[in-house]
């Protein structure tokens, strides 16, 4: 069987794509990858479109120059304004994953007749990316989406699984419009790490859609339909590389990816 030892590319305009890099290992524990966050430009939910375009479109030229055999634009504002572009320049036939479109797809798949709920960054959810496009998918879908714009810095500052995190949790989950959901989207990758107590406060009844396991399934069904999957005996070795960093920034992402790893700064702006 033909094996592929080429590494999955990565990016996010921060650390919250390690969540999505964590699914994707270990749905593909046998793959490297290449993960790039911009944090010299986050967030990127207060950048302007063009902006956001031409940082993805940086990043995505220095992941194909590490052999990088497919991408994954993990960020969801980088999903709705920048995958035309990296799709662009890496060409039609070249595998390319956005953290949106996978979610869409099974959302309008699995439910129907209800509402779905999805929350997010005031960008994401202002772009209205996922309502149109699990409603054209599914029109007997209803998607209602809220803006929560508190969570992700709350969790990079390591606020959840507390009282401080449940009760702003709660205070965005418990808006009327949300009352009859069946499902919520967690809309940003931040979310994951909060995943089980928005399932406590929802209920049973609601699934809590984690995107970032969506999208890890989406990788792998991609890399198999493409024979793109490593199949060899050689250990998986990752790469983390970040626009800017510091000491505080390094430690936290262990928070998002379980476990200590080692950043390499790559100024590529300033070449």
């Amino acid at each position: 069987m033909k094996s592929d030892n080429r590494p999955i590319g990565i990016f996010d305009s921060g650390i919250g794509g390690l969540t999505v890099a964590n699914a994707i290992r270990k749905a593909l524990p046998s793959e490297s990858f290449v993960y790039f966050g911009d944090t010299a430009h986050l967030p990127y939910g207060d950048k302007s479109p063009d902006s956001i375009r031409s940082y993805a479109a940086g990043i995505t030229r220095y992941l194909l120059s590490k052999k990088c055999k497919a991408i994954v634009i993990a960020c969801n504002t980088a999903s709705a304004h920048a995958f035309k572009t990296v799709v662009e320049i890496c060409g039609k036939d070249f595998p390319v994953i956005n953290v949106i479109d996978p979610v869409a797809v099974y959302t309008a798949e699995k439910f129907d007749q209800c509402q779905v709920g999805v929350i997010g960054t005031k960008g994401t959810i202002q772009s209205r990316l996922y309502v149109q496009r699990i409603e054209k998918l599914n029109p007997k879908l209803k998607v209602i989406s809220n803006a929560t714009p508190l969570l992700a810095p709350m969790i990079e500052e390591g606020f959840f699984n507390n009282s401080i995190s449940r009760t702003i949790i709660r205070n965005y989950l418990e808006r009327t419009n949300f009352r009859n959901i069946k499902a919520i989207i967690l809309g940003c990758t931040h979310y994951p790490l909060i995943a089980k107590e928005i399932k406590e406060i929802t209920g049973p009844h609601v699934e809590v859609i984690d995107s970032s396991k969506v999208v890890a399934a989406e990788v792998k069904a991609v890399l198999q339909s493409r024979g793109l999957i490593h199949n060899g005996a050689a250990l998986p070795r990752h790469h983390f590389y970040v626009s800017d960093k510091t000491e505080a920034f390094e430690r936290s992402t262990r928070i998002f990816f379980k476990e200590k790893i080692h950043l390499e700064l790559v100024r590529l702006w300033d070449k």
